[in-house]
Parts: structure tokens; sequence; C-alpha cells
């Protein structure tokens, strides 16, 4: 089944002043507010009033939660990185076949580019100002995190005599720029006839295995 996704945010659904008390909802819903600004009006034009007003809130109440738009834009790509990060250690708990689980996991990496595009592209193809204000924080201290649970597996598959050549990390790099390629253009390009996204991912994710792994 193809996955749908639009490259603008869905329109804004904006809920009713919520009685005190009710702090990690607001939060959340802060947070959510602020993704889907952040990709229609880029860094500069998500104001602290945009965001207030997505959620009803006014500007004084909302920095009750976050001291300034940058904090707001650190927490939810520290969020997409977690989530990435949990679904990689679910999947070394329940798959005990190495190759299995890096089929596993770069499915997981692109079931949420195309489950969550605009937290995707927020941590992986910002601007150089919204780096500067947030992502490249997450993406240098979670990131090679999250690198490094790829390049285990690799080196699994690579003890087990099951990779071609004898560079884990570099094969890591090569999985990793496949799919993101695939989650990077399905989502900014949706206007491109790309057929059945599911289809078109885990051919990607066969090809990259058949070249870089040994039968």
């Amino acid at each position: 089944m193809s996955v749908l996704v639009s490259s603008s945010p869905q329109g804004p659904v904006r809920s009713g002043r919520k009685p005190k008390g009710e702090g990690h909802s607001r939060r959340a819903e802060i947070l959510a507010a602020a993704e889907r600004i952040f990709v229609e009006h880029g860094y500069e034009g998500a104001t602290i009033r945009k965001i207030a007003d997505e959620v009803g809130l006014s500007s004084t109440a909302l920095y009750m939660h976050f001291a300034d738009k940058g904090e707001i834009l650190q927490d939810i790509c520290r969020q997409a990185f977690e989530e990435l990060l949990a679904a990689n250690r679910r999947i070394t708990t329940d798959e005990p076949d190495p190759q299995a689980r890096l089929r596993a996991m770069l499915q997981a990496y692109v079931a949420f580019g195309f489950a969550q595009p605009n937290a995707y592209r927020l941590i992986y193809l910002t601007r150089p100002i919204e780096a500067r204000s947030g992502a490249q924080n997450a993406a240098e201290t979670q990131g090679p995190e999250l690198f490094r649970s790829f390049q285990v597996v690799l080196e699994e598959i690579k003890a087990a005599g099951r990779l071609r050549g004898d560079d884990a990390a570099g094969a890591a790099r090569l999985f990793w720029a496949g799919t993101h390629g695939i989650v990077s253009l399905i989502i900014t390009k949706p206007y491109f006839d790309w057929g059945d996204t599911r289809v078109l991912s885990d051919g990607m994710i066969d090809a990259l295995i058949r070249g870089l792994l040994k039968a």
C-alpha cells in the first residue's frame, strides 16, 4: 500500500484554551504546532506569537513552557532522534539475525520519514539557520548514536563473513545515504509519480543489501 505524503503541512487545528495543570499535553501541542510552522514558514517566520496562536495560548503563557523558539526546535529534533533510536533498540532486542535486523532498522527509518515528514525535514533537511538554531545540536549529539546502531549490526554481518569488503562504517554510510535519499525525495517532491512508495523504498533497501552483502 502506498504511503501518502504531503509536502505541505496539514491545515491548523486550533485547540481551545485548557485549564491549568495540563502542562504535559500543552507542551506536546506546542511542539506539534511549532513543527508545522517551522516547515511552512521557516525558522525566521516561525514567531512565538504564531506558535502560541496555533494552540490558543498567549505568548506570555507559551514562555512558561519554552524559553524561546530555539529551545522548541531543539526539543522537536531531540524527540525525533529519540524515536528513531528507540525503534532500533526494539528491533535489536527482537531480531537476532543481523541481516534481518538491518533490513528492519532501515524499514523503520523510512517509515518514520514517511509518517513524520515535518520532523524528518527539521532534523535532516534544514537550512543553515535552522541548523545553528537547534537542529545541528541534536544531530551532533544524537545522530552519531543513531549511525552507530547501524554500524554495529554491519560489524556483526562483517564478522559473520557476509559483508562485501571490510569497511562496516563505510557500508553503514551507504545504507543510510540510500535510504535517506528515498525519503527526502518523496517527502519534498510529492508531485512526482513515485508509484507505490513502499515498493520503491523496499526496492532500494533490497538493492543495497544485494550490492553490499553476500548472499
